[in-house]
């Protein structure tokens, strides 16, 4: 009777424990909302913007996802811009490039750079908080190292922004469509060494960084503005403080993050807070279209809450095949998926914007999940002001005056003097009426033996700090069939960060 009893008490409390988190567990391949119509042929694709993040740990054997990314991008490589969004090396970014650790950090790099490198798209890198070490001590070292590389072998197509461990913001403009504000989110949650005052790094400080961001908006102009950083302000995952079920046969850890304990990492955590709630200031004025983020190993995409004041929140952490975490429907959900993929915007040149959500599966194979029109009534505002203005401008134009009427008759032609008598032995003189040759004295041109101008000696001082926001300019390609190999004028990017020594990443 005991045994029943107890066996019964068992069945009960599992039961429990089950009806608590179901909610949690039965979304985790759950959907919201449908599919729009896809692009016609008369539609003009300005720009498309691929986020993948989390992508830190690629299968040595080929990855799904990035096979995918590449065939993805190989379509109009021209016309394609990719962000990662941080955790690019796991678990601890890239360590000591001699040690076993250090060359599989190597290997997962090229293995990311590699779709973009190989068609010729360009793309950046946004450090996460694993890139950072994971909140080790030297994580400052670890995320460095991993510039250094990244910049050094992106052939002028692909670079780390922020940099040199630096907050950001750093502005990307692209092909005259998007600009991209690019934050180094980690740096407002690491416990150990981060740039400050003297590092070379501006803004260093928190009121800096939000007024840099409120620039960098505020100036965007008609471009539409898509904030880009590793750590999202909402989540329906792990990080949103929602767990399968088997996480919570064990209380006291997933009680303790929601209540804000050892959670740094989480929407709960103190510093997290803080640093969502001065971003969000930052955002109150001129709102973001989209705000970016990965950290969650899942596909979300949310309308715009409260804390967010973007008019729409992604998370797009599905950067490996198989790598995923459980998600849960939370207000204002548009789709959530516990899935690996990506999230593409594709930029129209009328001036719309359209979200896909791309789901691969384990053989690389990639579909359309889910997608939806983007709304972004400043830029539609600034459009109609243009139209306006053009409009006006040319009602009250003067007319243009005629040209004048050309003779029909041409003038006779200068008459030339000619001398009664020319010697035989005198060479024919130049008309009067035409110029003399021009001669450059021998004292203006530069012998053949001349030597060579000396090359100035190498910059060694450290660069001045940049102006904040830092702002890079990508002009838009001219129409041109893919290319299979770089571009031969590489993006220049301001450099922020001090060389590494030789031999060393």
């Amino acid at each position: 009777m005991q045994k029943q009893r107890w066996m019964r008490g068992l069945r009960l409390a599992g039961a429990a424990a089950l009806l608590a988190v179901a909610p949690g567990c039965g979304l985790r391949s759950f959907g919201l909302g449908s599919l729009v119509p896809g692009l016609g042929g008369a539609d003009s694709v300005a720009l498309n913007l691929v986020l993948i993040g989390d992508a830190g740990l690629p299968n040595p054997a080929g990855e799904p996802v990035l096979n995918a990314l590449r065939d993805e991008i190989a379509k109009a490589p021209d016309r394609s811009f990719v962000v990662y969004l941080g955790d690019n090396i796991y678990p601890v970014g890239l360590e000591d490039t001699t040690t076993a650790e250090g060359k599989e950090g190597l290997r997962i790099l090229r293995a990311q750079m590699a779709p973009l490198l190989e068609t010729g798209t360009r793309g950046i890198l946004v450090p996460g908080n694993h890139d950072w070490g994971n909140g080790i001590p030297e994580g400052l070292a670890h995320v460095r190292r991993q510039e250094r590389f990244i910049n050094l072998n992106g052939n002028g197509l692909v670079t780390m922004e922020p940099r040199n461990g630096c907050p950001g913001p750093v502005v990307v403009d692209v092909a005259g469509v998007v600009r991209l504000v690019t934050l180094d989110t980690q740096w407002w949650l690491h416990a150990g060494e981060r740039p400050g005052r003297g590092s070379g790094c501006e803004p260093v400080t928190e009121a800096g960084i939000i007024d840099s961001v409120r620039t960098a908006l505020a100036s965007a102009g008609p471009l539409h503005t898509v904030v880009v950083a590793h750590h999202p302000f909402v989540s329906g995952g792990q990080h949103g403080g929602y767990f399968d079920w088997p996480t919570y046969l064990f209380p006291l850890h997933p009680w303790a993050r929601l209540a804000g304990l050892f959670a740094r990492q989480d929407v709960t955590g103190r510093e997290y807070r803080n640093m969502t709630v001065q971003l969000s200031a930052a955002f109150a004025v001129d709102s973001p279209l989209v705000y970016a983020a990965g950290h969650e190993h899942s596909l979300q995409v949310f309308g715009r809450r409260p804390l967010v004041p973007a008019r729409y929140h992604i998370v797009s952490g599905g950067g490996i095949y198989g790598h995923t975490t459980p998600t849960r429907r939370i207000t204002g959900i548009r789709y959530i998926r516990q899935a690996s993929g990506f999230q593409r915007i594709t930029f129209l040149a009328d001036g719309r914007a359209r979200l896909s959500v791309v789901v691969v599966d384990s053989k690389g194979g990639a579909h359309e999940d889910f997608s939806m029109w983007l709304d972004d009534p400043r830029v539609k505002l600034l459009r109609a002001q243009a139209d306006s203005a053009a409009r006006a401008a040319a009602a009250v134009a003067p007319p243009v005056p005629a040209l004048p009427t050309a003779p029909t008759t041409a003038p006779a032609p200068a008459t030339v003097p000619v001398p009664t008598t020319t010697p035989t032995t005198t060479p024919t003189t130049t008309p009067a009426s035409a110029p003399a040759p021009t001669t450059v004295p021998a004292s203006m041109t530069t012998p053949a033996t001349a030597p060579a101008p000396t090359p100035a000696a190498p910059r060694t001082e450290a660069p001045p700090a940049m102006p904040a926001p830092m702002m890079i300019v990508i002009p838009p390609d001219p129409a041109a069939p893919p290319r299979t190999t770089p571009p031969p004028t590489p993006m220049i990017v301001p450099a922020t960060t001090t060389p590494a020594p030789a031999g060393a990443w």
